[in-house]
């Protein structure tokens, strides 16, 4: 038992590293399509992405997330940032980015 035990604790604490790391890019990547849902808005501008997205991040549990929006005539994007909540024992990276993009709306 003094051989498997710290194996064993090692091997629940990375599930539960990968778990979190999964779950906040999980909030990162809709956090990014709720504001690139925002931002594509009919004569929406890129404060009502970067809004959205950071409120839904917030309201999710992520803590200081960032959101950065860029807008052409035709596509708006989202990317948006959160750094992970705790250590890592797994060589994780150190902040989660995802981007989403959204066909701005128009009338045609």
């Amino acid at each position: 038992w003094a051989i498997l035990f710290p194996v064993l604790l090692i091997v629940l604490f990375g599930a539960v590293q990968a778990g979190l790391w999964f779950h906040h890019t999980n909030i990162a990547l809709t956090a990014a399509q709720e504001g690139a849902r925002a931002a594509a808005a009919y004569q929406a501008d890129t404060s009502a992405g970067d809004s959205a997205a950071i409120s839904f991040a917030t309201r999710s549990g992520a803590t200081n997330p960032r959101a950065a929006t860029t807008r052409t005539a035709n596509v708006v994007t989202v990317t948006v940032t959160t750094p992970r909540i705790l250590g890592s024992l797994l060589p994780l990276p150190s902040s989660i980015q995802q981007t989403a993009s959204s066909p701005v709306e128009r009338i045609t």
